[in-house]
């Protein structure tokens, strides 16, 4: 069995969106990557993440009914769960934060459990470069794979450490508002070479709705989103899309540029799914069957026969 290390956020989450509302459900980058990964053969995954004791046991039970590791999953007597709330436009493009609550959050110090410390990939959800350098640090093996995901936020107020987390990882997975903004550059295909210079080998552009882009020297890969008649919300779809990602090379254990345009397919595969239902739900329930049922989808969505 391969390991994959998550480390990110394990949340509480209050959406709302054209189709309706909720109040506080599961959330939070580690658990839709974790959740995602579930989905895979061959890998165990642990996350590293902070709870206060008023994370419910029922959702615990969720993470654990998909074989995830909770072990580095630390439980703050006394303190609260970190908490975002966010509200959708009608295009369910764009959003506005309502409110965060960095909560246990806020003075988090990550420890790796000892059986993962040699995890050969590592995935390093959305949180404080400081944070996610802290996971490299601890590990007792150069991981295969580290894939690192961040935001525009980190750019604003911690871009010098966060440049100094790049130039550690292999992948770096943005979307392209976030890669104009960390490389200056409108082009994409510009802005993918300016962040490569910085240290990974693999750019990957998340374009939400519009699929996805991998950039690796010279060479382009692109994955369409598959067409949906439903989309209820769109929260952790780019987190379930790294999940799918980060959970078929290390299910593999095959890290060409071949293979991860595979894993581009298989990320955006399970978003597919995410955005049916709110929050984590439909992630929670989601068979293989069906996964693969997709897949094929997928599959005639983008094949092809061209004479040339």
């Amino acid at each position: 069995m391969n390991k994959l290390l998550i480390v990110g956020t394990v949340a509480f989450d209050a959406i709302e969106t054209p189709f309706g509302k909720t109040d506080k459900i599961l959330g939070g980058a580690a658990t839709y990557i974790g959740l995602s990964a579930s989905n895979f053969n061959n890998v165990n995954s642990a996350i590293v993440s902070v709870v206060g004791d008023d994370f419910p046991q029922e959702y615990l039970d969720i993470l654990s009914a998909r074989n995830i590791d909770l072990t580095g999953l630390e439980t703050v007597k006394g303190g609260k769960t970190f908490f975002w709330s966010g509200k959708y436009h009608n295009d369910m493009n764009s959003r506005d934060t309502l409110d965060t609550q960095l909560n246990v959050l806020e003075n988090f110090n990550p420890v790796v459990p000892e059986a993962y410390k040699d995890a050969d990939v590592v995935m390093l959800g959305n949180l404080h470069p400081l944070v996610q350098l802290g996971v490299l640090e601890q590990m007792t093996k150069k991981p295969k794979l580290v894939v690192l995901d961040t935001m525009n936020f980190w750019m604003d107020c911690a871009l010098a450490e966060l440049k100094q987390v790049i130039t550690k990882v292999d992948v770096i997975t943005i979307n392209d508002e976030e890669a104009r903004q960390l490389s200056g550059e409108y082009s994409l295909v510009k802005a993918a070479r300016v962040i490569a210079a910085m240290g990974p080998k693999y750019v990957v552009i998340k374009k939400g709705e519009h699929g996805a882009l991998l950039f690796h020297e010279d060479n382009a890969f692109f994955a369409p989103a598959l067409p949906l008649e439903d989309v209820f919300d769109p929260t952790g779809a780019g987190d379930t899309f790294a999940g799918g990602f980060t959970g078929h090379i290390a299910s593999t254990g095959n890290i060409s540029f071949k293979n991860m345009k595979n894993a581009i397919i298989h990320g955006s595969n399970l978003a597919s799914f995410c955005v049916e239902k709110f929050g984590t739900e439909r992630m929670a329930s989601l068979s293989k069957d069906e996964v693969s049922s997709r897949l094929k989808q997928f599959k005639e969505l983008t094949q092809f026969d061209i004479e040339l």
